[in-house]
């Protein structure tokens, strides 16, 4: 509806010039002077770049995954969810006692974000399993065949499906070079073509089960001898045996359709001399999305991983991480959020190009939840 029309004011009720410009300008000062008391995270938000239509707090959101401590869903967690200002969370041991206690936690979960949460956890099948109760009972270095990997993945995702959880940080999809390898007890068995194999059935298993599956950990950490977790990690094998050996079960996870890649955090000479992977444009862009097409969503290691803290404070690393290609950053430690959020918000203020990057891992977070059925 239209307002009614106003008649034009009487010369007699006109104010002067100077006073009727000072009344223009005051409300305009006074809220830039509130900007300025703000905190920078809550001041005014810029003009949105081509290509997004949401605010910047909002897109920086999508880039998240969460940790937190204890069986229920904490008050901030809540409402972090509700704001949008987190795409989910992950959960670890310290979340889960019974079935019955992550149902319900799922559940209040998503009602915070209105059914819009991303939520994983580590399911990668034997010792490895942030849900014990939940299957696989047999890790991957115990399912010799692809049939067995893809069964095992199938019955996984389910299971996880009905507790509420629709991502799973599995399959290992690296080649584990030998007795020393740090993922020998994890990986699936045999050399490249095996593992690939397996790679491509338990991706092909999760997609019927309509959990998503995540092959990890780019571009292979089977060469590493330690582990990012605790310690930087150095995979000093040649560019072609990483091509031929290692990124074999990646090319088969993508053929089959993998929504989400997992990006390791160990430095790798070959390809990138200074620069981890999960901080590299050369790994993310030009091998991971240029050479191998890779379109689904890339998400990064722990970000408190032993070997990024050394480098540098978590905070910084989300920036570096999100620059270099990474559309998630998975935090598995409930004090980062505090730290993250609030710099990949002053960045993307801060630079353009930046905020088109986050814009772009926020599409793709997004396009991922409609693949699994979730509002956007």
């Amino acid at each position: 509806m239209n307002p009614p029309a106003r008649s034009a004011p009487s010369p007699a009720r006109r104010l002067p010039v100077h006073l009727t410009v000072l009344l223009v300008l005051l409300p305009a000062g006074l809220a830039a002077c509130a900007d300025a008391g703000r905190p920078r995270s809550e001041a005014a938000t810029p003009p949105r770049p081509a290509g997004s239509t949401r605010p910047v707090e909002e897109d920086v959101g999508q880039t998240l995954l969460i940790s937190f401590a204890g069986l229920e869903e904490p008050a901030y967690v809540a409402r972090i969810l509700r704001r949008r200002r987190a795409a989910g969370v992950i959960l670890t041991g310290e979340n889960v006692a019974s079935p019955a206690q992550v149902r319900a936690l799922t559940a209040a979960l998503e009602r915070s974000a209105g059914g819009r949460a991303l939520i994983g956890a580590d399911q990668e099948g034997g010792s490895t399993r942030t849900l014990p109760f939940a299957p696989a009972a047999a890790g991957q270095s115990d399912q010799p065949t692809p049939a067995a990997a893809g069964a095992a993945a199938r019955a996984t995702g389910r299971a996880l499906g009905r507790l509420g959880l629709n991502l799973d940080f599995a399959p290992v999809a690296d080649v584990a070079a030998g007795p020393d390898s740090i993922l020998s007890s994890r990986a699936y068995p045999g050399r490249a073509p095996a593992v690939a194999a397996a790679t491509r059935a338990a991706v092909t298993g999760y997609a019927a089960s309509g959990v998503a599956a995540t092959a990890k950990h780019f571009p292979g950490l089977g060469a590493a001898t330690v582990n990012t977790d605790a310690t930087p990690a150095t995979v000093a094998s040649p560019a072609p045996t990483l091509r031929a050996r290692d990124l074999a079960p990646f090319r088969a996870a993508i053929t089959a359709g993998v929504p989400l890649v997992m990006a390791s955090h160990a430095l790798y000479p070959a390809l990138d001399p200074t620069r981890i992977a999960s901080q590299s444009p050369a790994i993310l862009g030009r091998l991971l999305r240029g050479s191998l097409g890779f379109r689904g969503v890339v998400v990064t290691d722990s970000i408190e991983a032993g070997a990024v803290r050394r480098r540098s404070s978590v905070a910084s690393a989300a920036v570096r991480s999100i620059a270099a290609g990474a559309d998630l950053v998975l935090m598995t430690g409930p004090g980062s959020y505090h730290l993250i959020y609030p710099r990949l918000v002053a960045a993307a203020r801060r630079s353009p190009a930046f905020r088109r990057r986050i814009a772009d891992a926020a599409a793709r977070v997004l396009a991922l939840r409609r693949r699994l059925g979730l509002p956007a």
